[in-house]
């Protein structure tokens, strides 16, 4: 059992994060991974990411040799370059740290598991060329669904609090949990002992996984708000939609180009901002923006100099985002990119 215990400060800081973080998605999908499973679907995930996973990926599985990752890992960031960043800029202490934790008692050590002890600049080379290989193999393909998904859960989670409290919202992200006495218990099968975590003010960050189907995943370090991700479904983690998906349907109608620039409006962006997350010239995104805002599925405000581009309620129903399935009600949207 996880035990949360809530100072009265601490319930006016509970938030739900605005928008998924790569790392921790990634790592709850390797983490899934290499887990024990005895189910048809999820051996099917498993067994194609497996096919396409690159031999540059290998060397994470020497980072958990007993299935827990090391505590310099454990970082958010809104993009992939953001998270490994952070990974990098872990003190020497920490690293060293976290290593002698997840080998503790074990003889055997990768030789470059050590030079990484040392601090050594190829081992962190081969660090990074893994956690980018293994991103683009299992995260990138269905990061747009990862991200509509978590925008789904902002909006129920936003209703749930408006219309029965925070008490009961936070209850419904956990069947069997309770919260009395300010502790909010969660039930962990298969496991012993209670971890007790004290926020102490900190507050609590919130967050749907799409790729674990565990207990609840806890960050907890020093001075840091509590980072909770919570299992959203039983179901097999994500796999990328195949042909004939909706997506599919709507390139034929729309363009490649187009509908990727709306999927990248999973916040308002610049033409500066498109044109670089979907790799065209910032003309061609202008352009490309402008049939789109021509067709109504997208909106362009101007602020000074800057002009932001957003999707509108029509484009999130085409995406699969809309009113049908309460999606896009209250997804915390802001400009992601500079002018």
């Amino acid at each position: 059992m996880i035990r949360i215990h809530f100072t009265v400060d601490d319930f006016t800081r509970v938030r739900f994060a605005a928008r998924p973080s790569p790392l921790p998605e990634l790592h709850a999908a390797l983490m899934t991974l290499g887990a024990p499973h005895e189910e048809p679907l999820l051996g099917r995930w498993r067994n194609r990411i497996a096919r396409h996973m690159p031999a540059a990926v290998e060397p994470l599985a020497d980072l958990v040799p007993a299935g827990v990752a090391p505590a310099f890992l454990d970082v958010l960031g809104d993009t992939p370059d953001e998270g490994f960043a952070l990974i990098r800029a872990a003190g020497p202490a920490s690293v060293r740290a976290g290593i002698e934790q997840v080998y503790a008692g074990r003889r055997l050590v990768p030789p470059w598991i050590r030079a990484l002890h040392a601090g050594d600049a190829d081992a962190w080379r081969t660090l990074g060329r893994a956690q980018r290989a293994a991103h683009e193999t299992v995260l990138a393909p269905v990061w747009p669904q990862v991200q509509d998904l978590h925008r789904n859960e902002f909006a129920r989670h936003a209703l749930a609090v408006a219309e029965q409290g925070l008490g009961a919202a936070l209850t419904r992200l956990a069947p069997g949990s309770r919260l009395r006495g300010g502790v909010w218990e969660w039930p962990r099968p298969h496991t012993t002992g209670i971890r007790e975590i004290r926020l102490a003010g900190r507050g609590l960050v919130l967050r749907p996984t799409f790729h674990w189907r565990g207990g609840p995943l806890v960050q907890d370090l020093p001075d840091r708000p509590v980072a909770l991700a919570y299992p959203v479904a039983p179901g097999p983690p994500l796999l990328p939609a195949g042909p004939g998906a909706p997506d599919e349907a709507l390139a034929g109608v729309l363009g490649r180009t187009r509908l990727a620039l709306l999927h990248a409006l999973d916040v308002a962006r610049t033409t500066t901002g498109l044109a670089r997350r979907i790799g065209v010239s910032a003309a061609t995104a202008s352009a490309h923006a402008s049939a789109l805002r021509a067709a109504g599925l997208v909106t362009t405000t101007r602020t000074g100099r800057s002009v932001h581009h957003t999707r509108t309620a029509l484009a999130e129903l085409l995406l699969g985002g809309g009113a049908a399935d309460g999606r896009g009600a209250a997804d915390g949207r802001g400009a992601a990119d500079g002018p």
